[in-house]
């Protein structure tokens, strides 16, 4: 099953595919950067800075029980 959640530097998760400039972007990794932001690392290998109040929308594939 896939939902569609608003994802912040704190629920953005390895696998969540965010729309950017038309482009379905998966997030392969992630780090922690000071000041409660993040850096993803998406599997083209662009990265994207997210900002502690950034809010985006991703498509994440939810696991049964």
């Amino acid at each position: 099953m896939v939902a569609n959640v608003e994802v912040t530097a704190t629920t953005v998760q390895r696998g969540d595919v965010i729309q950017l400039g038309g482009c379905a972007c998966r997030v392969r990794d992630l780090f922690q950067l000071p000041q409660g932001a993040k850096q993803l690392i998406f599997e083209s290998g662009e990265l994207l800075t997210m900002h502690s109040r950034t809010r985006l929308v991703a498509v994440r594939t939810m696991r049964g029980r």
